[in-house]
């Protein structure tokens, strides 16, 4: 075999689509089945934060009624069905890697299934396989519980009681929103964050951030890489009435607002005093992208065909928010750890790693030959982490490790986009 592909999601299968273009034999190695994460990993009411006619994959394009509407996950889970179906994809559902390693001319990936031998692997399993829990989860005491949320599916499984939803960006205002409507008291601690509305200007956030050339930003174009892949998600909730969900609208409804969690000490739970400032911060980077998208507007002649320029009030903060909750009194059973996740490399026994232990790759080009990696948040492009960023990411890569597999090993991909950078 030429090439392994692990994982079936959207990026291993955009990848299938351009090595099947271009001849290169290959399989997809999937631990579960087509979509996997999107089946078994999502809550219940959970929909992509993307419109659907950016729901695009090399050689699909969104084609049903409710372009601006946005997909629940079995929507998402029948799309990619159906396109694994048409590219007639190489899936090997069932198959769980367990080790991949150097061997001679490339790689030995190991499976609970039997072993492959290939020239090089492409790492498609994703950004978000384990929750990023803090260790402090462990010293809560046993009536509180702990939920992340790759477990949480809805609010019927909590406890009843107060619930603490840690972290605000999009996870955690959706869950908060959520659990607070089912009855639950609700804090939601928060530290920095990204505010960004659903709609401006008439047009869905999303389709600014396409025109404006925002998310076709490069990696090598970025001054600090590191710190824009750490930044965190977007505040955006895909919902039926194409609302805005930020901070005001939540403790509008009776969230309880408080700093970053920052620890816990003799049961008590201790919050940053920094509230005020990370919601400043949110509000002045919301404000640099909505300047961004206003000058493109004008340069492209596009200020006549849409509403006018609007700014949105900045976030309503407590005057004196609490910095510190004490479990003993029985006001929080349940804690949501909505802090973000990371990928699980376990198996990759390949020194790829910092002394940090991240994965060392250039734009997806792992430091190891015949070795990629798709997905990552910010990997070649801000878009990256999305759907329809896979396109764009699976070509270049896909024309990198062809020439890799002709003996061309210091080909690259330097095509720019045009780019408007606003944090």
């Amino acid at each position: 075999m030429t090439v392994v592909v692990i994982g079936a999601g959207h990026a291993g299968l955009a990848m299938s689509h351009y090595l099947g273009k271009r001849g290169i034999d290959h399989v997809i190695l999937e631990r579960g089945e087509v979509a996997n994460s999107w089946r078994h990993e999502r809550w219940d009411s959970l929909r992509l934060l993307t419109p659907n006619w950016q729901c695009r994959l090399p050689g699909l394009r969104y084609a049903g009624p409710d372009p601006e509407g946005f997909m629940t996950m079995p929507e998402v889970v029948d799309v990619l069905r159906q396109y694994a179906r048409q590219l007639s994809a190489p899936v090997h559902n069932d198959t769980t890697v367990l080790s991949v390693q150097p061997a001679d001319n490339g790689y030995r990936v190991v499976t609970d299934q039997g072993d492959w031998q290939c020239r090089a692997v492409v790492i498609a399993s994703g950004a978000f396989n384990l929750p990023a829990i803090p260790a402090l989860a462990e010293e809560l005491p046993s009536f509180v519980d702990s939920v992340s949320p790759r477990d949480y599916r809805n609010p019927n499984q909590l406890q009843n009681g107060g619930v603490l939803v840690v972290g605000a960006s999009a996870t955690g205002l959706q869950l908060a929103d959520e659990i607070h409507r089912s009855g639950r008291p609700v804090t939601l601690a928060v530290g920095e964050h990204v505010r960004m509305p659903r709609r401006y200007r008439g047009r869905d956030i999303q389709w600014w951030m396409e025109a404006a050339g925002l998310l076709d930003q490069r990696y090598d174009e970025v001054d600090d890489i590191g710190r824009a892949r750490r930044v965190p998600s977007p505040q955006l909730v895909g919902s039926a009435d194409h609302s805005t969900l930020d901070l005001n609208a939540l403790s509008e409804r009776g969230v309880s607002l408080v700093g970053r969690l920052a620890g816990l000490r003799d049961g008590k739970l201790q919050f940053s005093g920094a509230l005020r400032g990370h919601c400043r911060a949110a509000d002045l980077k919301l404000g640099r992208l909505l300047d961004a998208i206003d000058e493109w507007a004008r340069e492209s002649g596009m200020d006549d065909e849409v509403d006018p320029p609007e700014r949105f009030p900045p976030t309503r903060v407590p005057d004196a928010p609490r910095l510190s909750l004490d479990l003993a009194s029985g006001e929080i059973r349940t804690v949501v750890w909505a802090t973000g996740f990371k990928p699980d490399y376990s198996w990759l026994h390949v020194p790829v790693f910092d002394r940090k232990g991240q994965l060392c790759h250039d734009g997806g080009v792992i430091d190891a030959p015949g070795l990629y990696v798709l997905g990552l948040p910010f990997m070649r492009r801000r878009k990256s982490s999305f759907i329809h960023g896979a396109d764009d990411d699976t070509r270049e890569l896909s024309a990198h490790l062809a020439a890799y597999l002709d003996g061309q090993h210091h080909a690259g991909v330097t095509t720019r986009q045009r780019s408007v950078t606003f944090a």
